[in-house]
């Protein structure tokens, strides 16, 4: 029933809000940023190129994968550049070409990176990624309370994130499907605003009357006082895992067969007692990093396949 939700749909939806598909940033095309140009060199034990997919506005990204590429450089004794991307479907074929090394994803992009990327090894999630959850938001002029009721917003427009993010579109789409929403069927069809803080602008300018988003933005936006106050939370959903870091295998033939277990050590290792550590963790939004598996996206990989999103 969900595998009709495609490219085409998405395009009708983005026209009637002006065409903005995600916020400016920067090309995949560009010269690579140096985030630790003091760090160690490559002559020093090699270097490795990070990534993430850019699901928040690009400077929140770039501060955040800045931090982590100093941090990581010291503890490691690599070299480390975060290398910026346009969009979901970009992390995943840089990383499968190998031109990216390693890269946070989310629980879809994770799994189409392994499915595309044979010898992908997943390292490390947050402690919130083995709880995640979205957020349904609607524009305070529909009237409606909060509720675990999905049903009222079905006759509103409304967007979702990317079309390839898993608390943006995929684990929403299914648990409208549970409770009888036709995840296509809003007014129009559903638009696709390219990430979540597009979709907190989009539903506060009335654009779109209820979107959602993951909860971790939806959040940290909330108390940094940057959610407009039309837009109001209705509902939470039920928990699942989400974002992950995940290794290219050219990265260990090139950098030695221990380089998960180093990278493993380094984030489990990351304490909020620790002034620096903490920083790099709180631009995360977590208390810690903790052991992840392939396994725990069985869930998602399921949705992926019902929808159609994986190959």
């Amino acid at each position: 029933m969900l595998a009709g939700l495609g490219a085409a749909a998405a395009a009708g939806a983005l026209a009637a809000c002006g065409g903005r598909t995600s916020p400016v940033s920067p090309s995949v095309d560009a010269p690579p940023a140096d985030a630790s140009p003091a760090g160690p060199s490559a002559s020093s034990g090699g270097a490795l190129t990070v990534g993430a997919i850019p699901d928040q506005d690009p400077e929140v990204l770039q501060r955040l994968y800045g931090l982590v590429a100093d941090s990581m450089a010291d503890a490691l004794g690599l070299g480390v550049t975060y290398r910026p991307v346009t969009d979901y479907a970009a992390a995943v074929s840089l990383f499968r070409t190998g031109d990216l090394d390693l890269v946070w994803f989310g629980g879809l992009t994770g799994v189409q990176a392994r499915r595309q990327t044979p010898g992908a090894v997943v390292v490390a999630q947050r402690d919130i990624d083995e709880d995640f959850r979205s957020v349904f938001v609607v524009n305070e002029a529909t009237g409606l309370a909060p509720s675990q009721d999905l049903t009222p917003l079905a006759d509103l427009r409304f967007t979702y994130g990317s079309q390839t993010s898993t608390s943006g579109f995929l684990m929403p789409a299914s648990f409208l499907t549970e409770q009888g929403v036709d995840p296509r069927g809003f007014p129009g069809g559903p638009g696709f605003s390219g990430s979540h803080d597009a979709t907190l602008q989009l539903v506060a300018s009335g654009s779109y009357e209820a979107g959602v988003l993951n909860e971790q933005v939806w959040l940290a936006r909330v108390e940094a006082g940057e959610v407009d106050p039309a837009v109001q939370l209705f509902s939470r959903t039920p928990p699942y895992h989400d974002y992950h870091w995940l290794l290219g295998p050219d990265a260990v033939e090139r950098l030695g067969e221990d380089l998960p277990e180093r990278l493993q050590d380094y984030f489990l290792g990351l304490s909020a007692d620790d002034p620096d550590d903490a920083r790099v963790l709180e631009l995360f939004g977590a208390g810690s990093f903790v052991e992840a598996r392939a396994s725990d996206h069985a869930q998602i990989e399921a949705v992926g396949e019902q929808l159609g999103l994986l190959r």
